[in-house]
């Protein structure tokens, strides 16, 4: 029996974006909306036209855990854009670096003793400390959550070194958050979930990175699949209240007051644009205000292009004690075997930017490079070509302490209509991977229900 329901797709983000693909590989009818005049959501491609070059809006990283995503790549025909190097770099200021090997033994002695001035007994330390660190994520205390990841380090005893060269910056990375402020247990839940997974497919998680733009890797070949199965895509369509009555989903409300007719829908917006589309939903204030309380995190990303390169021994460095300026630095010559006739370029990351994303693009810059003059002495003469900056100030939801336990599941009291988005409740933290396990588990909810003709 052919299913003639209609389905939408609100939101043309990753989580959106999986939602239509997988529902249009299962031979549904689909329609996806999107508020701005292209895909992607926070994950796209720019245009720097003094270099005719097409930087990201930021910086991936992609873990090897990450197999929902992998799955979408798969099959929009992009996962061969997918490179997992076997190590990264931490550098000092006065270029001092030191190797962070990301596969085999290697990462045991990385996850135990980065720091070069480590001494042996301090290595031991950190090695008791992060195997108390790994048990502790398989089997949580149960005041996890009201702890900071701080408080937890200190709790089992990670020396101030190995925190210093390693797992500060790595908590960082997870949350976007300071280990100050940030909750134990999304870092404790992350590496659960790596190590789970390490355990499932036999080989321990790993870092890797795109080789190509955003566009290409997430959206152009999902544009193909839409072309070739049908699938409509409204750009500029935006949603105001998804109706509902008599318990099923009837239509979306748009801004122009039209209403699309809808028999299922997957609302995949993030926390903060979902205001309004529930009203319908008997428990939309519980939803609103779980929305609220996950409150946002700010990201700063720049494309700095300079005159020469940097002298970078890896395709991702991070900067220790430079946390507030840049996290990391990535070389995408290395990444992505770009052209370096024009300049050189370099993505620039700032998780948590409480202060940067109040600065002028102008002061943000001026601050980046006096910073890589201090880390790379090969940047001590070089020159801005060009310079992008790219202010999220609501990049992620929050992960501090106090939010656990308020990321909301995909299925609604109304069977047709379903949650996506990073925000709900997923086995990661703010990611790619958990935007799009949020689709898979929100497209196999709509699956279940039973067929009419």
């Amino acid at each position: 029996m052919n299913d003639s329901r209609q389905y939408v797709v609100i939101g043309g983000g990753l989580a959106g974006l999986a939602a239509a693909v997988w529902l249009a590989e299962a031979g549904k009818r689909v329609t996806l909306l999107e508020r701005r005049g292209r895909l992607g959501g926070r994950t796209h491609a720019m245009t720097v036209d003094a270099v005719d070059d097409p930087p990201d809006n930021g910086q991936h990283v992609i873990a090897s855990g990450y197999d929902h995503l992998f799955r979408y790549l798969s099959t929009i025909g992009t996962r061969q854009y997918v490179k997992f190097p076997h190590q990264g770099t931490l550098r000092w200021p006065g270029g001092r670096a030191v190797i962070m090997h990301t596969k085999g033994l290697g990462a045991l002695r990385t996850l135990s003793g980065a720091h070069p001035d480590a001494s042996p007994v301090e290595r031991a330390r950190a090695l008791l400390a992060t195997l108390r660190l790994g048990w502790q994520c398989l089997r949580q205390p149960a005041d996890l959550a009201d702890l900071t990841t701080e408080q937890w380090f200190q709790r089992i005893g990670m020396p101030a070194k190995a925190r210093e060269a390693l797992w500060d910056w790595l908590a960082l990375g997870v949350a976007a958050e300071p280990v100050r402020q940030e909750s134990a247990k999304v870092l404790a839940d992350v590496m659960a979930t790596g190590i789970r997974l390490g355990v499932k497919h036999r080989r321990p998680a790993t870092i890797g990175y795109p080789t190509t733009d955003l566009d290409t890797l997430y959206i152009t070949g999902a544009l193909r699949y839409f072309e070739k199965h049908g699938v409509e895509v409204r750009y500029r369509a935006v949603a105001r209240r998804i109706q509902i009555a008599d318990g099923r989903v009837t239509g979306v409300v748009l801004a122009d007051g039209s209403v699309l007719p809808a028999d299922a829908v997957v609302c995949a917006v993030p926390n903060s644009a979902v205001g309004g589309l529930l009203d319908d939903l008997p428990e939309h204030a519980e939803l609103y205000a779980a929305a609220d309380k996950l409150g946002y995190t700010p990201i700063v990303s720049t494309n700095l292009y300079l005159d020469r390169p940097l002298g970078t021994k890896s395709e991702f460095e991070a900067l220790i004690g430079g946390t507030g300026v840049i996290d990391e630095v990535f070389d995408r010559q290395r990444m992505t075997g770009r052209d370096t006739e024009r300049a050189w370029l370099y993505c620039l990351t700032t998780s948590g930017a409480y202060e940067q994303i109040h600065k002028s693009n102008e002061e943000i810059v001026t601050e980046q490079v006096e910073l890589l003059r201090r880390y790379y002495p090969a940047a001590h003469d070089a020159k801005v070509v060009a310079a992008q900056v790219v202010k999220m100030p609501r990049a992620t939801f929050s992960q501090v302490v106090g939010t656990h336990g308020l990321r909301p599941d995909q299925r609604t009291s109304v069977p047709t209509l379903v949650l996506a988005g990073d925000w709900t409740a997923t086995d990661w933290s703010a990611t790619m991977e958990s935007a799009v396990q949020s689709a898979a588990r929100a497209v196999e909810l709509l699956l279940a229900l039973p067929s009419h003709s």
